[in-house]
């Protein structure tokens, strides 16, 4: 995906957000059934940023990279709890 596709990306869709060169604090991955979900966390934010993959990934800790997503919510036990879900990830 190019820079113009981001672009016509976050102009179609309101809700996105994109970040260019953040670093990653943090990454963990956990099967769940097929899937691998990954869990990353980014240089100031405090907030979990998740996306799912087929296949297990490389660790992105200290990497830095390029990511789109949107704010969303999980409901565990009763409670509210903010996370990012990852629409495109990319490796600067």
């Amino acid at each position: 995906m190019t820079n113009k596709d981001v672009k016509k990306l976050l102009s179609n869709h309101q809700e996105l957000i994109h970040s260019d060169a953040v670093k990653v604090t943090s990454h963990v991955q956990r099967q769940d059934d097929d899937w691998y979900i990954n869990t990353l966390m980014i240089d100031n934010h405090q907030v979990p940023f998740i996306y799912k993959r087929k296949k297990p990934y490389q660790s992105l800790k200290g990497a830095r990279v390029n990511i789109t997503y949107y704010r969303d919510i999980k409901q565990l036990a009763g409670m509210d709890f903010e996370t990012m879900k990852v629409v495109r990830l990319k490796v600067c």
